[in-house]
């Protein structure tokens, strides 16, 4: 095969998201070769919706290899973990020093830092790029966050900006992360904030429907109306359009669909990092744990069977009050979810540029909302705010809703409705502004039962004191560190 016939890139893995990805490439002008474990399905793509385009698929490693351009650019689109390493074991003695190898998957950023420093070692390079925007964003554009070995960037840069989603102002919805795992912990983040906003909208559709005692075309016109507003996004986007889909039979799809949700484990994976980062993620961890309840439906069932409850007289909440409800939450999600990130860059030197990520969020992924500009701008400036919610602008918007947003909470406590997201992000605004908070309590218990230390008010931070509570004990403390 002469040079000029060899491919621009391959995609390894032909499932929803790398199909969908190979066609965008294509339609773009690059040529595409793949490659998929099982051959026949390589075999049914290529003569159905890759026929005649320039892709050509392979039933070897080798064959797929050699038919890329040097350097040689592949990228995997398959399942985290073991199957990532598997693939690369059979690649790597296939290739020639600074080939490329792209894992387009949702990988733990552990795993691709220790990739990326073991083929750098052995003179490969490689990128973790995370990938959203589901089916539609694959196909058409989606966000993009590629990381990992900087000397692949030069040689990819232009394939992953013409394939990504643009944004208003024109740019691609992708742009450099940094080094090791970031680009995959930036994908792993933005799904969790994902978790978080399908939580509170669903929540906010349960409040219309079951306390305002909306029809669910009033619901549809409702979410209708907020995608005109600040909360215009992809998800409010999509929920008008759920709420008004018929089933075969005529009746609302919404209402016969199971209430369980399952999940795949990005938004697991961001709780434990946060609790390894000593970040609160409190309205995503709700989230997730949500999604674990829902799933116990025979549980459930025979719980409120067993706790039968009427619900309590409540004010029925106005749509407003619902929308400065759901935005304010939204707000504190967004929030939580650039802390963390600000943390995992200082904990791990990747140097994040957070305005840049806000930007790259703007279109084509599942998150995309109107006031990622706002973010966006916020972490543009010299002097950055040490918390989202502290920035003068959204620190107006929070203000504006809290009236609404506590009152809602109340008169669903009082109702006997669950709404766990929307109180969680409300009592972590209530914590992150109180001036004095009962850990005071926590150090002293610990201090009782272990000897854990404290430290004083009336003493600088940093200086550690253990108190003989009970006049038995002795002066010996335990060692001060934190988890």
């Amino acid at each position: 095969m002469n040079e000029i016939e060899k491919s621009d890139i391959a995609v390894l893995g032909l499932a929803v998201m790398g199909e969908n990805l190979v066609l965008n490439m294509e339609s773009k002008g690059y040529s595409v070769s793949v490659y998929n474990r099982t051959e026949s399905v390589t075999n049914k793509f290529i003569e159905g919706r890759a026929a005649q385009k320039k892709i050509r698929g392979y039933g070897t490693l080798q064959e797929l290899v050699d038919s890329l351009k040097s350097p040689r650019k592949i990228m995997l689109m398959v399942r985290a973990g073991k199957p990532v390493d598997d693939i690369l074991e059979s690649l790597i003695p296939l290739l020639d020093r600074n080939d490329i190898i792209i894992d387009g998957g949702n990988s733990d950023h552990v795993d691709t830092s220790r990739r990326v420093d073991y083929l750098e070692n052995i003179g490969l390079l490689y990128v973790g790029a995370g990938v959203s925007g589901g089916e539609e964003g694959a196909l058409k554009g989606p966000a993009i966050m590629p990381g990992g070995s900087l000397a692949a960037w030069p040689f990819i840069k232009n394939i992953f900006t013409d394939i990504a989603a643009v944004a208003e102002d024109g740019s691609a919805c992708c742009e450099w992360i940094g080094p090791g795992g970031s680009g995959h912990f930036v994908k792993m983040v933005h799904n969790g904030i994902e978790y978080g906003d399908m939580q509170l909208i669903s929540e906010a559709y349960s409040v219309l429907k079951n306390m305002s005692g909306f029809e669910n075309d009033k619901i549809a016109t409702v979410f209708e109306t907020w995608n005109s507003s600040k909360l215009e996004s992809y998800l409010i986007e999509i929920t008008a359009n759920i709420m008004k889909h018929k089933d075969k039979d005529g009746s609302y799809l919404i209402d016969n669909i199971l209430d369980t949700a399952g999940q795949k484990g990005t938004g697991k994976l961001s709780v434990f990092n946060s609790m390894e980062l000593g970040v609160p993620l409190n309205l995503i961890a709700t989230a997730v744990f949500e999604r674990s309840l829902s799933y116990s439906k025979e549980l459930r069932v025979k719980a409120s069977s067993t706790f039968e409850r009427g619900h309590g007289r409540y004010a029925t909440p106005e749509p407003q009050e619902v929308y400065d409800s759901l935005y304010a939450s939204k707000l504190v999600s967004y929030a939580q979810g650039f802390d963390m990130l600000n943390s995992a860059s200082l904990e791990f030197g990747w140097g994040l540029d957070l305005s840049s990520i806000a930007k790259i969020w703007r279109n084509g992924c599942i998150i995309r909302s109107s006031f990622l500009n706002k973010i966006a701008h916020a972490y543009s400036n010299d002097t950055q705010p040490d918390h989202l919610l502290l920035d003068s602008y959204f620190k107006e918007e929070i203000k504006n809703a809290l009236n609404s947003w506590s009152s809602l909470v109340a008169k669903a406590a009082v109702g006997g409705f669950p709404l766990p997201a929307f109180s969680s992000a409300l009592n972590y605004f209530y914590s992150l502004t109180s001036k004095k908070l009962p850990a005071n309590l926590l150090q002293a218990q610990r201090d009782y039962f272990g000897a854990h230390t404290f430290e004083r008010v009336d003493r600088e931070r940093g200086q550690f004191f253990h108190e003989n509570w009970t006049g038995q004990g002795g002066q010996t403390s335990s060692g001060v560190y934190n988890v």
